[in-house]
């Protein structure tokens, strides 16, 4: 078991943007093989700054689906009109 942090910065006043669209992400999360469970976390000192935990069950099923192209539509629409930086992804081994 793996827990990934998926660290995201939005543009000013895309908060609200990004927050609908994470109710999308989380479908397609939830139907990738080997996830199990993601939260989205909101920093209380920077209101543009989230973080996604998500579990998974070995790293090779996020590398799935971080190549996938559901994670590559949700991610090039980010980039274009809501993230202010890259995405960064951390993972952590149990």
């Amino acid at each position: 078991m793996i827990t990934v942090g998926m660290n995201y910065h939005t543009l000013p006043g895309k908060q609200t943007d990004f927050e609908e669209k994470f109710a999308a992400v989380i479908q397609a999360l939830n139907a990738a093989e080997g996830h199990s469970n993601s939260t989205l976390w909101k920093d209380v000192s920077d209101d543009a700054s989230y973080l996604i935990t998500s579990e998974w069950s070995d790293d090779s099923a996020f590398q799935d689906f971080i190549q996938s192209d559901a994670f590559r539509e949700v991610t090039n629409w980010g980039k274009e009109q809501i993230l202010s930086d890259r995405p960064r992804h951390k993972i952590y081994k149990h």
